[in-house]
């Protein structure tokens, strides 16, 4: 489960993909593979993935240990072996490193 606070926070990478048109269910499917082999990587604490109403986007909202191990699961040999072909789904993937600023919720 995703912890969203502002003190001793977990790496937060957030990713934005755009994929083709009509292509959203197949990205979704891709990036679901994704996240089970991240899952089972050292540091790993949590993924949530959204898709856009509007059928054109997906943000990968990923919670870490720290950054080196983070890092490595991307680099490692099967992370590019099995989802090298993720590319040719989406225009464009935009990740991002982020720190919580801020944390509000209805309990006032």
């Amino acid at each position: 489960m995703p912890e969203i606070r502002t003190d001793r926070q977990p790496v937060t990478q957030i990713t934005v993909v755009e994929h083709e048109p009509g292509k959203q269910a197949e990205a979704l499917a891709v990036m679901r593979e994704r996240a089970r082999f991240m899952a089972r990587q050292p540091g790993f604490l949590s993924i949530s993935l959204h898709k856009s109403l509007d059928g054109r986007r997906i943000v990968n909202y990923v919670q870490w240990q720290d950054r080196e191990q983070l890092k490595a699961a991307h680099h490692s040999p099967e992370f590019r072996k099995e989802w090298g072909h993720f590319d040719s789904l989406t225009a464009e993937i935009d990740p991002h490193l982020y720190e919580v600023t801020d944390v509000l919720d209805g309990r006032g």
